[in-house]
């Protein structure tokens, strides 16, 4: 009786276990590219979707324009290393989606990504879609605040490394090693 019972809880083990795998294995396989699909405004006004996302290595860095240090570091360290890298960099695409899209209009994005680089994109819309789009890439952000009725924005402050078809492949950390980050770009760059 117990061997019974010894087997049939293996026997149920196991196929917990295959299906787990085959599910993971199927949502790994399914086409579906990180992050939910979005349509969104760039810095020039045009409408942006998911789609930007694939069919090359991208960077997607979330902050906002107003940042006192985080973004605009990360930015001109993120242009820094696309030029560095030159002619082996050059099918990665950056991104700056904004987390505060009630001041960043497109006017605003256009002349702030501008005034760092021309490899870089800026992302805004409504701060619904912003929002879903941020939690789907599982992106923290917080309106906080300040003296004088003004606010600021709390966000996760790493660059999403995504490969061609859109899957998530790596971060690159608000002050990581310089040398390591741009290892990390020429291994998103030479991945295909």
């Amino acid at each position: 009786m117990m061997r019974t019972i010894l087997a049939g809880i293996l026997i149920l083990m196991a196929a917990g276990i295959g299906w787990l795998t085959f599910d993971w294995y199927r949502n790994q396989n399914s086409g579906q590219a990180f992050g939910a699909p979005f349509v969104l405004i760039d810095n020039k006004g045009a409408e942006i979707t998911e789609t930007a996302f694939r069919g090359q290595p991208s960077a997607v860095f979330f902050g906002f324009t107003h940042c006192p240090e985080v973004c605009p570091t990360t930015l001109f360290e993120l242009d820094g290393w696309l030029k560095q890298l030159g002619d082996e960099g050059k099918n990665i695409r950056a991104y700056f989606v904004s987390v505060d899209p009630e001041r960043d209009t497109p006017e605003v994005m256009n002349s702030y990504v501008t005034n760092v680089s021309d490899r870089i994109t800026g992302i805004t819309g409504s701060p619904e879609k912003i929002a879903a789009m941020a939690k789907s890439f599982g992106i923290y952000s917080k309106k906080v605040e300040t003296e004088g009725g003004d606010y600021t924005m709390d966000h996760t402050a790493s660059v999403l490394l995504l490969n061609s078809k859109g899957d998530f492949f790596g971060t690159i950390a608000y002050e990581e090693n310089p040398t390591a980050a741009l290892a990390k770009l020429k291994r998103l760059a030479n991945e295909g």
